[in-house]
């Protein structure tokens, strides 16, 4: 019985403590708040930010990859957020499946020294430049128009922009966060294996932290 009491007691404090831990605990360094934003050039955290790509399959599913790796710069103003410009490089050949042999396939040399199906082994690097950013009235969401560069071939590209959060971040720098969306065809940069059993259509959702340099 006393063995009881003492869980019982225990178990009593804890339920008690629960809230008071709970309330102390810290906040996320980030948040939703313009106010934090400050203004310099940013560079991009490469650990923290990616291109995922989607494409639908067969008309069975959408198979999704990624991009990683990217680096480049930010420059904004909270003053003048319509004068903001981005610069980022993604390295092609870090893209990343779910499956080694679609990894592999996208990377692989043409057949008997023909094009390849995809990017090949030694693909150039990915680029976007910003060339105009239109707001929204609150100023939290935004269309980035810029020109992509991917597999030789250079399009203007639309980014349908979100504002994630700012802060101090884990380095002790102020850092700033966004999400973004576009689709693009790759037929238009060159890329044409597997049309329509592979879509045509490819989708971006876009996940990119900066941190002030």
């Amino acid at each position: 019985m006393r063995r009881i009491a003492s869980l019982t007691t225990l178990f009593a404090l804890a339920v008690v403590a629960v809230p008071v831990v709970v309330a102390q605990a810290p906040g996320a360094p980030g948040a939703p708040d313009k106010s934090r934003v400050t203004a310099g050039t940013y560079a991009a955290d490469p650990a923290h930010t990616m291109v995922v790509w989607r494409v639908d399959h067969l008309g069975f599913s959408n198979y999704t990859g990624i991009f990683g790796d990217v680096t480049g710069t930010l420059v904004l103003d909270p003053a003048n957020p319509a004068a903001a410009k981005v610069d980022v490089v993604i390295p092609v050949s870090k893209v990343t499946t779910a499956s080694a042999g679609l990894t592999a396939h996208l990377l692989r040399a043409g057949k008997d020294g023909g094009k390849p199906d995809f990017f090949g082994p030694a693909p150039a690097d990915a680029r976007f430049v910003s060339t105009a950013v239109v707001l929204d009235d609150d100023g939290t969401e935004a269309k980035v128009t810029g020109n992509l560069t991917l597999n030789g071939v250079t399009r203007p590209v639309t980014l349908d922009v979100e504002f994630h959060g700012a802060g101090m971040g884990m380095s002790k720098k102020d850092t700033v966060g966004f999400e973004a969306e576009t689709t693009i065809k790759r037929s238009d940069f060159g890329v044409l294996y597997g049309i329509p059993f592979v879509s045509d259509e490819v989708k971006f959702d876009i996940h990119a932290a900066f941190e002030k340099q």
